[in-house]
This record gives structure tokens, C-alpha cells and sequence, in this order.
């Protein structure tokens, strides 16, 4: 998994600069039903970002923001569950953990919202497969980054879900200046590895 280059210590820093991944597989059922606890009017269930900046994010961190995502989500459900889950573990091991937050998406209990067609298996094992790509020789292991469409449509059924529970929440879509500087330097440092990936190798002398 590329992301073990990032390793635990980057969830800590990603929380304060970046403003706002169950061991169940899809077809398990091995988690109770959750809870859910009555919300605040302006509490959204779920972790609120734009498609926009989720991909441009997750691409320009080398999809540390996908691990923030997860993690994000699974402090919002710890606390409207009130359950003893570790969130940062949950992100960490998210290819474990990403099917129980999918199907969390799926089966929150609002009328307004039609959640039960997000397909949260079939985008499950989209999600692991596009992560373990980064094992690919030369420069196919860039294919990985196709990893957050795969969150996408979860982030689309989410953002319908807060819209119903929270109308007046903050949708988190505007561009902070710390993710400006992380979008300038991630999309200089992209460049220089597939300029490098390109090039052609020196011959040895």
C-alpha cells in the first residue's frame, strides 16, 4: 500500500493542516446494526468536502487526504454512535476498515434521501484493487491514484445526507491558503516523478 510511506505520524499532522482510511468484508455482516443518535440540526452525519477538492487533495498528498477522509468519517460516527472505535486505526487499516464506512453511507436512515442504491461492495474492492496498482512496474503504478474515484460516489451520497440531516452545514468548499501550498508543492513534486519515470535510463558506464 503506497500509503505506508505516510506513516502514522502524517494522520497527526494532516488534522491541522488539512481543514476540513470492521475487518468486515462486503457481504459480511459481523458489526451490529449502529445506533444513531439524534443529531444537532447543523451536525452533518458524515465528513463534508467537495468532489473537487477531495480528488485535487488526495491526488496532490499522494492520497494521504483519502486517509483523512476515513478518518474524518470515522470520528463523526464515534461520536454520533457513541462507540468506543479508534478512528485513526480505522483510517490506517482502511483496507479493511472502508466496506463498514461505505455501508454506513448507504444504510444511514433518512427518508428524503434515496441511499440504498450506492453500490458499497463493488466500490469497495474497486477501492483496494486501485491501491494495491502502486506495486505496478514502471510507470503503471500511477494508475493507484484512481483510487479516490472510488470514494467519489460515497462523498456524492454522503453530501445528500447532510443536506437532509444539517441544510445550513458547512460544505467545506472552498480552498484554504495551507491547501493551496499543499496542491502547488504536490503537483511540483508529480511532475518531477513522472518526468522521471519517463526519462530514459543512463546507460551504466
Amino acid at each position: 500500500m503506497r500509503r505506508v510511506a505516510l506513516d502514522s505520524a502524517a494522520i497527526g499532522r494532516s488534522s491541522s493542516s488539512l481543514d476540513s482510511r470492521n475487518t468486515s468484508v462486503p457481504g459480511s455482516s459481523s458489526e451490529s446494526p449502529p445506533v444513531v443518535a439524534a443529531s444537532s440540526p447543523e451536525s452533518a452525519p458524515f465528513f463534508s468536502v467537495s468532489i473537487t477538492k477531495l480528488i485535487a487533495l488526495s491526488t496532490c498528498t499522494l492520497g494521504l487526504y483519502e486517509l483523512f477522509w476515513f478518518y474524518k468519517n470515522w470520528r463523526l460516527v464515534r461520536e454520533r454512535e457513541s462507540s468506543d472505535i479508534l478512528p485513526f486505526w480505522r483510517a490506517f487499516f482502511g483496507l479493511f476498515f472502508c466496506y463498514p464506512l461505505f455501508r454506513r453511507v448507504r444504510d444511514f436512515p433518512v427518508q428524503s434521501v434515496a441511499t440504498e442504491n450506492l453500490p458499497a461492495g463493488a466500490l469497495t474492492v474497486g477501492w483496494i484493487v486501485a491501491e494495491c496498482l502502486w506495486k505496478l512496474p514502471g510507470a503503471y503504478w500511477l494508475i493507484s491514484f484512481s483510487s479516490v474515484l472510488f470514494i467519489v460516489p460515497v462523498q456524492l451520497t454522503a453530501a445528500r445526507v447532510n443536506e437532509a440531516v444539517a441544510p445550513g452545514h458547512d460544505r467545506n468548499e472552498r480552498f484554504s491558503p495551507t491547501n493551496w501550498v499543499t496542491i502547488v508543492l504536490g503537483t511540483l513534486f508529480l511532475v518531477l516523478v513522472v518526468i522521471g519515470e519517463f526519462l530514459p535510463e543512463q546507460p551504466a558506464a
